[in-house]
């Protein structure tokens, strides 16, 4: 995209559509996943297969935790690194998805809970770009991201996920990535395909809740007792599910997939809403 031209054939093809795109909340687990062929990484592709090619990707991810909400709204997102400890092969990776300035302007107008900033320096970190590319590895398709206001409580992010829903009527599809049960500071290696006991015991009942439509619980995740605290010592690897149920219809049916506790403490268990 490399003029204005260009930019308004994206925003014009963004127009309003009878059906509306599914949410997406999914279980990101290791950046490894984004390059190692496994039954995770597999179930991404096959949802590229699935979904109706959407105009536009916006992704709410753990890893852009900022004071205040900011978009991507640069033409070419840069493909974001951010960690450390694995092999090159994974550092190698670009995924040159383009980006949308007109679509980050409308989203951005769109909010009125509060301001939220038009960001020309972040691009896609792993928590997007390793499950974007393996649905859609021809990188045509615009991808922006949302970033996660730390400052905020959990209620201010499942309203403020309400505010974008009429972005899934023009085809843009949304997804949260983290994982529901996240607690790197107690993972066990050799617990490989399995986890804690009360890790399995709260993924099972964040998805009773979850399919249940009782979403006040999943918000007030701190009243859920000892297996919450464990389950989320910090905030930001949950809050993209709440930015997914704050976005579900009534009448809409939810789905789970890459169920799986894994190194005792990872949740990877996945949510799919239309």
């Amino acid at each position: 995209m490399n003029s204005l031209q260009d930019l308004k054939k994206l925003s014009d093809n963004l127009s309003t559509q009878e059906n509306k795109t599914p949410l997406l909340f999914i279980g990101h687990g290791s950046p490894m996943n984004g390059i190692e062929d496994n039954e995770f990484s597999e179930n991404w592709v096959q949802l590229g297969k699935e979904i109706v090619p959407p105009k536009a990707v916006l992704c709410i991810s753990a890893h852009w935790f900022t004071r205040g909400t900011h978009i991507t709204a640069m033409e070419k997102p840069q493909t974001i690194h951010d960690f450390g400890g694995f092999p090159k092969q994974l550092f190698d990776v670009q995924y040159p998805a383009p980006g949308d300035p007109i679509l980050a302007k409308e989203a951005a107008s769109i909010i009125h809970k509060t301001n939220v900033g038009l960001d020309h320096e972040w691009g896609l970190d792993h928590g997007t770009w390793s499950v974007v590319r393996r649905m859609y590895p021809e990188a045509k398709i615009p991808v922006l991201q949302l970033s996660i206001d730390y400052t905020k409580g959990p209620q201010f992010h499942y309203e403020l996920a309400k505010e974008f829903s009429s972005l899934r009527k023009k085809g843009v599809l949304i997804i949260g990535s983290g994982n529901m049960v996240h607690n790197l500071g107690i993972l066990n290696w050799n617990l490989t395909n399995s986890g804690y006991d009360w890790a399995i015991e709260m993924n099972e009942k964040f998805k009773k809740l979850i399919l249940s439509g009782d979403h006040a619980p999943l918000i007030k995740y701190e009243t859920l007792g000892q297996a919450a605290k464990l389950s989320i010592p910090t905030p930001e690897h949950y809050l993209p599910l709440l930015y997914t149920l704050g976005l579900k219809e009534e009448n809409e049916s939810v789905s789970f997939f890459n169920d799986k506790t894994l190194m005792g403490s990872i949740s990877m268990t996945s949510v799919k809403i239309a």
